[in-house]
């Protein structure tokens, strides 16, 4: 396993991934501490930035405004069947777009699923590379496990990054 911490505008994000790809994404937080203890005993593992190629570039881009992708692999063993449909719908959905949860259950053939949706995206370990920040609900932004705040402004950084792509 590989782990990287590094600090963008918003603060510290980490990194883990395995030989099939990241696993784990820490979203922003200000004290680096935080970030070590939501990655757990890794924390205490040699970094190795070299592993990520240059998604820490990408991923401090994509918080200071830039339009980036995240083509990269992901690594969800230990997710279910439904949650990995779910999380490959939602890397279906465009930048700068969202999708509800009502939508996404009826993509992946269960309709009347949405709640099922929100509980798989909910434990989406790769955010951001996964976008589940684009999930919404179809009365209000429905939850995102870095907060509301910062949900509602990665959906505004999209938007305003939809000229320059």
């Amino acid at each position: 396993m590989d782990f990287y911490l590094f600090s963008t505008v918003l603060g510290w994000v980490g990194l883990l991934a395995s030989s099939q790809g990241l696993m784990r994404l820490a979203l922003p937080h200000q004290d680096r501490e935080e970030v070590l203890r939501e990655m757990g005993q890794l924390a205490d593992s040699p970094q190795n930035p070299s592993a990520f190629g240059d998604l820490p570039q990408r991923i401090t881009g994509y918080f200071s405004g830039e339009r980036v992708r995240f083509p990269d692999a992901v690594d969800l063993d230990g997710s279910s069947p439904f949650q990995r449909q779910v999380m490959d719908r939602l890397r279906h959905i465009p930048y700068g777009e969202t999708r509800s949860y009502g939508w996404v259950a009826q993509a992946v053939g269960v309709p009347k699923g949405p709640r099922a949706v929100g509980q798989a995206a909910a434990r989406n370990p790769v955010p951001l590379i996964i976008p589940c920040h684009r999930l919404v609900s179809h009365n209000g932004l429905g939850g995102f496990s870095g907060g509301l705040d910062l949900k509602r402004m990665m959906l505004r950084l999209e938007a305003a990054g939809l000229a320059t792509f």
